[in-house]
């Protein structure tokens, strides 16, 4: 099976697009809980950060998430395509 590196790329850049969003939304909800997860998730006391979210640190953020997904999904289906292509 060979993947098309387009649209793995895409796919990968679709799905960061949508996990940035859900994510914006809950900083923005639920600040708080979200500072505690991170936290954890840092092994990081947090305690004492708080979020900044602005509109052109959200776009930023988005453009940057979704450009290296578009970027790593590629190269996994070019490396993909190049491994199973040795190994046939």
């Amino acid at each position: 099976m060979k993947l098309n590196p387009i649209a793995l790329a895409n796919a990968a850049a679709a799905t960061a697009i949508a996990l940035w969003l859900v994510c914006s939304f809950f900083v923005m909800a639920l600040p708080g809980s979200m500072m505690s997860m991170t936290g954890h998730m840092l092994h990081a006391d947090m305690a004492a950060k708080s979020w900044t979210l602005t509109l052109p640190g959200f776009v930023f953020g988005l453009l940057i998430w979704a450009a290296a997904c578009w970027f790593t999904g590629w190269l996994i289906a070019v490396f993909y395509n190049r491994f199973a292509q040795a190994s046939e």
